[in-house]
């Protein structure tokens, strides 16, 4: 099993995660806390860049949807940055890139957020 690890850098008013590793069932367990104490954490705007994602299942699409949802419950605002073509894919496929807010660059999303 490869332990998802979720790095963060702050950067101007966005704290900018680095998720790597599998998303999935077998590393749900260890994902969802990491978000959540992500989340605790942040000010205002998150952007969870996805680049070193190697594999994310429905498992590891309902952990960014419960981010997305915890985090927008606290009135902070996730996003997602890098999304690798396979997930692109899904996140379209399923219409969860009309809830979760997509950008090429964690430059870009910072652009937007006000980074």
């Amino acid at each position: 099993m490869t332990d998802p690890l979720v790095e963060t850098i702050a950067s101007g008013r966005c704290l900018v995660a680095r998720v790597s590793g599998k998303m999935d069932y077998t590393t749900d367990p260890l994902l969802r806390p990491q978000f959540k104490e992500l989340i605790a954490r942040a000010d205002r705007f998150i952007v969870l860049d996805l680049s070193g994602v190697s594999l994310c299942d429905s498992v590891g699409l309902n952990a960014l949807i419960a981010a997305w949802r915890q985090a927008d419950a606290g009135g902070a605002v996730v996003v997602l940055a890098c999304v690798p073509p396979s997930l692109r894919r899904i996140l379209q496929v399923t219409g969860t890139d009309q809830l979760l807010r997509v950008f090429d660059t964690v430059t870009d999303a910072e652009a937007v957020l006000g980074g």
